[in-house]
């Protein structure tokens, strides 16, 4: 049992605890090209969340990390099976529910540890700045902690050589081989506003790629996930050893 899991303590250590930070992964289900898991983005998120929690749980920061949600806004993938979608305005009323619920029990420090690119929280956490001014809630993008580029070959952003070797480093029985992979090609859009992204539209996914990675996978290796990973993680647990230190909102600021 670990006190710093939610899901696998217990009332017993939990009554006899004073938490003050709390982090929740929130991934997604959708496909990731034809090699990856569909729970890779949840899988990840969760990782992260776990290891870099117990690294600020030994520098003494009563760290909880709560249930991973595996739901993300994935509008763009409707037109493949079972990529599961969750609007932004119900994603929003989840996480106000949860908050809610930190904020009765006095854990005013939230992190949001997202593992998926479609889930974008800043409206939302904007919207509980006001509604909840005790509590300190940011979101994490795990996988730009790290400059992706120093680690790997063919970055992508999707299934990508990225990914394909995190998930090589973590879970390599979900991981089927290379040659059963797309080559991830992506179809760019035709118009200069949105290729050059200073213009934006969800991207349809049956049009960007034939299938659904975007980022050629061909030379992952665990390897290579194994490092980004433990440098991403080892950030993470930094940032959450700071946030644990911080007692009000103004000593986020420099004087």
């Amino acid at each position: 049992m670990k006190p710093y899991i939610l899901q696998q303590t217990n009332w017993h250590k939990v009554k006899e605890t004073k938490y003050t930070l709390a982090v929740l992964p929130w991934g997604a289900t959708e496909a990731h090209n034809f090699h990856l898991p569909y729970g890779t983005d949840t899988y990840m998120a969760t990782e992260v969340a776990r290891r870099s929690a117990a690294i600020a749980w030994e520098r003494g920061i009563n760290t909880v990390v709560l249930p991973e949600i595996a739901y993300g806004v994935n509008s763009g993938q409707m037109d493949i099976p079972f990529c599961m979608h969750m609007n932004p305005s119900t994603q929003q009323r989840i996480l106000e529910d949860i908050v809610t619920v930190l904020h009765h029990h006095e854990v005013y420090k939230l992190v949001i540890l997202n593992g998926h690119g479609g889930n974008a929280f800043q409206n939302a956490i904007r919207e509980l700045e006001l509604r909840f001014p005790q509590m300190i809630v940011c979101m994490v993008n795990w996988w730009r902690v790290r400059p992706v580029r120093e680690y790997f070959d063919h970055p992508g952003d999707h299934a990508d050589e990225m990914e394909t070797s995190a998930m090589m480093a973590v879970h390599p029985e979900l991981v089927l081989p290379l040659e059963y992979a797309g080559d991830g090609r992506e179809h760019r859009f035709t118009i200069k506003g949105l290729r050059e992204k200073w213009a934006w539209i969800p991207r349809r996914w049956i049009y960007t790629t034939k299938d659904t990675g975007v980022g050629d996978p061909s030379l992952s290796t665990p390897e290579k996930g194994r490092r980004f990973l433990d440098d991403c993680i080892a950030e993470v647990a930094d940032f959450l050893t700071g946030l644990g230190g911080i007692q009000r909102m103004e000593d986020l600021y420099e004087r």
